[in-house]
């Protein structure tokens, strides 16, 4: 029988083995979570580390926290709060990275920085690359906090309800800090800006 017509898990059935020790259970457990668990670590994927090793240690505190599901929420919406908690405990983990300047920026990337933050609705589809790793080398100077809401946003397109539902934050808070971060890139692009004219 081929894979694509195997059929779905049943998740409180496999949830109940994997609580009873069932070892093949857990590994059917993590084989279906994995994809979801993946895409997430490598969407927020702090430097210098790999998304295998997090994507592990994920796996392992939704095994030590199991007995904590209720069922309040869908089991995959629980992990992938897991998910998302542990890359921002890497994120704040690591030491800031060191301040970059606009001389350390390509031309392009300071084209498409300044596209982005001037206006941000008209920067050519082209540029999305660049602007994408320019974007990531400011967001490294944000709280993670702040890194993730942006990305959340910004980059991955999401609405303010999903991202609540994926961080636990309530909107207006999300609202808020997405306000004050985009005002802490727009700072940080006119300290570039000020370094250039110098």
């Amino acid at each position: 029988m081929p894979d694509d017509a195997a059929p779905p898990l049943d998740l409180a059935g496999c949830l109940e083995r994997v609580r009873q020790r069932d070892q093949s259970a857990a590994r059917e457990l993590v084989d279906h979570l994995y994809p979801l668990v993946i895409r997430i670590v490598r969407s927020h994927l702090p430097r210098r580390v790999s998304e295998e090793d997090l994507a592990q240690e994920v796996f392992m505190k939704m095994f030590t926290r199991l007995a904590q599901y209720q069922g309040a929420v869908p089991f995959p919406h629980w992990v992938s709060r897991i998910a998302v908690t542990t890359c921002i405990d890497h994120l704040r983990a690591q030491k800031r990275r060191p301040e970059f300047r606009w001389a350390d920026l390509s031309e392009n990337e300071a084209n498409v920085l300044d596209a982005v933050m001037t206006n941000e609705n008209e920067v050519a589809a082209n540029d999305a690359m660049a602007a994408h790793e320019l974007v990531h080398k400011l967001l490294g100077q944000l709280k993670p906090d702040d890194q993730l809401v942006i990305r959340l946003l910004d980059l991955e397109q999401k609405s303010i309800a999903e991202i609540a539902a994926l961080t636990g934050w309530n909107q207006s808070l999300i609202k808020v800090r997405a306000f004050r971060a985009r005002r802490k890139l727009q700072k940080l692009f006119k300290e570039l800006q000020k370094q250039e004219r110098s």
